[in-house]
C-alpha cells in the first residue's frame, strides 16, 4: 500500500506542494525574525547615540553596556563591544535620511549590513546593494565581490536604444540588467585574448559568467547555428531571460566597436525572433560586448536600429606593464628572501 501512494502521480504533486509550503514558511519565518533583529539594533544604536550626546556616563559606557547585556543573555553574540560600536556606526549611517530602518537593508543579514556600510561611499549605493543582495539572495563573499567589481557604478550604463524599441516597462527592466563595462577577470585571460578563448573560458566558468550577467539569464547555447537561405550562421552566445520573457544574443568583438557590428547583430535578432522566438516571447534583444568603445559612435549606430540591442564594453585581467615588470622579485629572488628569514628566525 506504501509503495502505491508514493508512486501515485496525484500523492507526489501534492507532497511537492506541501514541501514548497514549508520552504516558503521557513523563509518568511527566518525573514520575520531578521526584520525584527534589525529593528532592535536600530533603536539600540538610537539609544547609544543620545547617551553619548546628553548622558554623563563618561567615555567607556560601551564597553560596560556590553558586559550588562552579555551577563543577561550570554547565548546572543550580537552585544559584544565591537558589535554595540558597528550597530551605532549603522544607525548614524542611515539616519542621515531615514527615520525607520529601510526596508531593503530590513531584509538582508547583518553580516552583510555591516560588509555593505563598510564598504560603500553613500547612502544611495548601499541601498543599492542592499536591494540586489536581497533580490540575488546572494552570499557574504559574493556581496564583497560584486562590491569589489564596482557593480553600482557599472550596472545600466551601457548605451542602448530599448527606450525607443521596448514598451516603457521593459526597457527599463532591460537597461537595469546591462552593465558597462563588464568585469571578466575571474577568466583569467590578458587584454589581448581573442574572441574564442574568451568564449571557451566564459563556457569553462558559466557559473561565474552568468554571476557577472545577473539575474534572471540561462543559458541556451555557445555558436549557436542558425540556417538561413543555403547559410549557416552561428550565435556567439544565445540566453533566455526569465523576467523578460526573451531570447538575448550575445556578441563578443575582440577589438573595438565598430558600426557595422550592429548590423550584423540586427540581422541575427531577426533570425532569432523568426526561427526560435515563440508567440509568447518577447522582441529578442542583442548585447555587443567590446573591448572599447566610441560613446558618440555607439549613439549613432544605434539611432536607426529598430531591434532593441545595447553596447558595452569588456575588461579582461591586465597584463604587467612592461615597465614595472623588471622592478618586481623574480622566484628565484623571492625564495632567497625567504630561506634568509626562516634561517633568521631559527
Amino acid at each position: 500500500m506504501k509503495d502505491d501512494i508514493i508512486n501515485h502521480s496525484e500523492y507526489q504533486e501534492w507532497i511537492l506542494e506541501i514541501k514548497l509550503k514549508i520552504h516558503s514558511t521557513r523563509h518568511q519565518v527566518a525573514l520575520a525574525v531578521n526584520v525584527h533583529l534589525l529593528e532592535l539594533y536600530w533603536q539600540l544604536g538610537k539609544e547609544i547615540s543620545q547617551k553619548q550626546v546628553h548622558a554623563q556616563w563618561g567615555s567607556k559606557f560601551i564597553e560596560q553596556l556590553a558586559v550588562d547585556l552579555k551577563h543577561e543573555f550570554p547565548d546572543i553574540k550580537g552585544f559584544s563591544r565591537r558589535n554595540l560600536y558597528a550597530i551605532r556606526q549603522w544607525y548614524l549611517f542611515y539616519a542621515q535620511e531615514f527615520p525607520i530602518v529601510p526596508q531593503p537593508v530590513a531584509q538582508i543579514p547583518w553580516g552583510h549590513n555591516r560588509l555593505i556600510i563598510n564598504k560603500t561611499d553613500n547612502i544611495k549605493e548601499a541601498l543599492f546593494y542592499a536591494t540586489e543582495t536581497a533580490n540575488h539572495a546572494w552570499s557574504r563573499d559574493t556581496l564583497d565581490a560584486q562590491i569589489a567589481s564596482r557593480l553600482y557604478d557599472r550596472k545600466g550604463k551601457a548605451i542602448t536604444n530599448f527606450q525607443q524599441t521596448l514598451p516603457e516597462q521593459k526597457s527599463k527592466m532591460a537597461n537595469a540588467l546591462l552593465k558597462d563595462p563588464y568585469n571578466f577577470d575571474f577568466l583569467g585571460l590578458e587584454e589581448d585574448a581573442l574572441e574564442r578563448e574568451i568564449e571557451h573560458q566564459m563556457m569553462a566558468k558559466i557559473t561565474d559568467f552568468l554571476l557577472e550577467l545577473g539575474k534572471g539569464f540561462a543559458f541556451v547555447g555557445r555558436q549557436y547555428k542558425l540556417e538561413i537561405s543555403e547559410t549557416d550562421y552561428f550565435l556567439d552566445l544565445l540566453f533566455y531571460h526569465l523576467d523578460l520573457r526573451c531570447y538575448v544574443v550575445i556578441e563578443l568583438k575582440a577589438g573595438k566597436f565598430k558600426p557595422e557590428h550592429t548590423g550584423k547583430l540586427n540581422f541575427y535578432l531577426s533570425a532569432v525572433d523568426s526561427q526560435v522566438k515563440k508567440a509568447e516571447d518577447n522582441p529578442t534583444i542583442g548585447i555587443l560586448l567590446c573591448k572599447s568603445k566610441d560613446k558618440i559612435e555607439a549613439e549613432y549606430a544605434l539611432r536607426d536600429i529598430q531591434k532593441p540591442m545595447g553596447i558595452s564594453e569588456y575588461r579582461l585581467s591586465e597584463a604587467i606593464p612592461e615597465n614595472i615588470k623588471g622592478r618586481l622579485p623574480s622566484i628565484e629572488e623571492l625564495e632567497g628572501e625567504l630561506a634568509k628569514k626562516m634561517n633568521k628566525e631559527k
